[in-house]
């Protein structure tokens, strides 16, 4: 019997996963890079307002912080197969670690703006590797598959809540302490969490046969880009993380205009948020192969409510949709579950990083559709309109989803664990 034809099980709790041996020291690390992170971020957004008074300038510092994501996503993707991924982690946080000290140089020599775009630049740059090698140390950490799913949604809460803290942690530091000190505990971040790696992570052996050189190293990247459109499965799961990222993005980057200087403003913003933290919560008490049967239809639902912002309803209305918007976003949990436990091994570190460039290019591209569309309409109806494109391309990816390749697919993934608690 096919596993996803047997019984289904109790899913396990958070707490078992938080008991998985190397687990929570590796989870709180990469808490610490988040915040880390975050508060670069805001940090020298701050400093770059300070001096300048402009906030075209504020916002393109936190633009600065995007592009680099992508790229060191997309191109730094095949160090991860090239050299074991516990070095890779402790280098992209040490030249990070790096690259604060440059920057608290630079503050304090009032250095321009521009050198400290440069350096926060190669600072979200490096992050990119950074990222794909704890995607990869996850799958080798948790082996229950079951257990690595719980795992996915753990960390899906935990980027969350670090997004808000970095964020929170950062603002306050610079409120309270300046700048500077700000970026001492921003360094301190990455040191621990280099230490910790350390300390904690087993040295694996890298998979697989690599090109040589410069060329062998484009070559690498060439051909996960190709295997990656090719593959029947992997494929349609980056497109439809891709196409959500239109509904998802749009109630958050048209939250405040919809407030419209209301106080409330900033909860409508976390409504969604909040929502996603829920929906990770429920999907999470059902087995592996039952969250796997919800990822088309919670995609389809998830614009649904936001087609109701067009009504223009009163703000608590409004959030209640965007919340409920929120919850139904849990189908990208198993999906990315699924989407890292499909990859073979050897090619986990470029494709991932592949398919995160991906997610982070239409997530940038969303942010100004969804603000371009309020310019000639109003914030609600640009939410609405969002939604409804949303709506429809999702729509066009259930219609052709390959469902027989992708039941195959998560049969073969979960079917050491499936098959034990059958």
């Amino acid at each position: 019997m096919s596993p996803s034809q047997g019984n289904d099980v109790d899913a396990p709790t958070f707490a078992a996963v938080l008991r998985v041996r190397r687990y929570l020291p590796v989870f709180l690390a990469n808490a610490l890079s988040m915040w880390g992170d975050y508060i670069a971020r805001i940090t020298i957004a701050a400093v770059v307002y300070n001096r300048t008074g402009s906030p075209l300038a504020t916002a393109g510092t936190l633009a600065v912080s995007l592009v680099p994501t992508f790229l060191g996503r997309s191109l730094l993707g095949p160090l991860v197969d090239r050299m074991p991924y516990k070095w890779v982690l402790i280098w992209s946080h040490l030249l990070r670690a790096t690259c604060v000290l440059v920057l608290m140089g630079m503050v304090l020599q009032n250095a321009s703006y521009w050198l400290l775009f440069l350096v926060l630049f190669v600072l979200e740059l490096i992050g990119g590797a950074s990222t794909a090698s704890y995607m990869v140390l996850l799958t080798d950490l948790v082996e229950d598959r079951r257990l690595y799913a719980k795992a996915v949604a753990l960390g899906a809460m935990s980027e969350q809540f670090n997004q808000a803290i970095g964020l929170a942690v950062g603002g306050g530091l610079i409120a309270i302490v300046g700048p500077e000190t700000g970026l001492v505990f921003d360094l301190v971040t990455f040191v621990v969490s280099a230490v910790v790696i350390l300390f904690v992570v087993q040295v694996r052996p890298v998979h697989g046969e690599r090109g040589r050189g410069v060329r062998g190293f484009a070559r690498d990247l060439s051909s996960a880009a190709s295997d990656l459109a090719r593959h029947p499965v992997l494929f349609r799961l980056m497109s439809l993380s891709a196409v959500a990222c239109v509904g998802i993005v749009a109630p958050e980057a048209l939250a405040l205009p919809i407030a419209d200087g209301n106080r409330w403003g900033g909860v409508l913003m976390a409504s969604p948020i909040v929502g996603a933290v829920v929906g990770i919560v429920l999907i999470g008490r059902m087995d592996v192969l039952r969250q796997n049967r919800t990822i088309v239809p919670l995609a389809l639902a998830m614009p649904v409510p936001l087609l109701l912002a067009a009504l223009q309803p009163p703000l608590w209305v409004t959030m209640v949709l965007f919340f409920l918007s929120g919850v139904l976003q849990a189908f990208m949990v198993p999906l990315q579950a699924t989407f890292a436990l499909t990859t073979e091994p050897a090619m986990r570190g470029r494709i991932f990083s592949l398919a995160g460039s991906v997610s982070v290019a239409a997530a940038g591209v969303s942010y100004l559709a969804a603000g371009w569309v309020a310019k000639y309409a109003t914030p609600n109806g640009a939410v609405a309109i969002c939604a409804a494109v949303c709506l429809v391309l999702t729509a066009v990816l259930a219609v052709t989803w390959p469902h027989r390749r992708v039941r195959l697919a998560v049969d073969s993934a979960y079917a050491t664990t499936s098959s034990r608690a059958a």
